[in-house]
């Protein structure tokens, strides 16, 4: 159950734009509390706690064993009184770096997974290169052994792409893949990182 308790929930505010992604799990306290609905993607209907706790989930459907009854695993919330869509930074993290470069060795090209990349100050740290999203980028552990302690132009090693800040999205920080019925709610721009120009 803690699983299907983790598993993502889309949140929408009440003009009914992406606001984050949460678990399931806090997603059903907001709407026992009230302060959101829950969304049926496939007729936009919704439903407040108690009617949808009298919901019974189909035979394939995900759901929540609680005491007395089974609840269905809600894939998508709207807030009941936040209006805006907040405005923020990405986070400089590994897992951000990862999301920014595809999981791509910047330097071979490489798709690789996030324990096989390293993180490369294109400008190294001894030439008073700074932990900056304009500065670093992923690569592999050999191409980080064969730049060492240089720049790109002196190893002669091409950058794939010139490292930037990524703009910031809501769902920039989810970790969680979308789920399918998102897309009625989410352009597919925001599936992926846009940088700026």
């Amino acid at each position: 159950m803690s699983r299907v308790l983790e598993r993502p929930t889309l949140v929408l505010n009440r003009t009914w734009q992406p606001v984050h992604v949460s678990s399931v799990a806090r997603a059903l306290i907001l709407v026992w509390n009230g302060a959101a609905k829950v969304v049926d993607p496939h007729d936009f209907a919704q439903y407040d706690w108690a009617d949808w706790s009298k919901l019974r989930p189909d035979t394939d459907e995900l759901f929540v064993q609680a005491v007395t009854m089974q609840l269905r695993v809600p894939e998508v919330i709207s807030l009941t009184t936040f209006d805006r869509v907040p405005r923020g930074e990405v986070a400089f993290s590994r897992r951000n770096l990862c999301k920014r470069d595809g999981y791509t060795c910047q330097y071979c090209r490489q798709k690789m997974t996030g324990d096989e990349l390293t993180i490369d100050h294109v400008t190294p740290r001894s030439r008073g290169g700074q932990s900056t999203w304009e500065n670093c980028v992923l690569a592999c552990v050999e191409c980080n052994k064969r730049k060492a302690d240089k720049t790109p132009e002196q190893a002669h090693m091409r950058l794939l792409h010139k490292p930037i800040r990524p703009k910031w999205k809501p769902l920039y920080a989810t970790s969680h893949l979308p789920i399918a019925s998102w897309t009625k709610f989410i352009s597919e721009a925001y599936w992926s990182v846009e940088l700026e120009p």
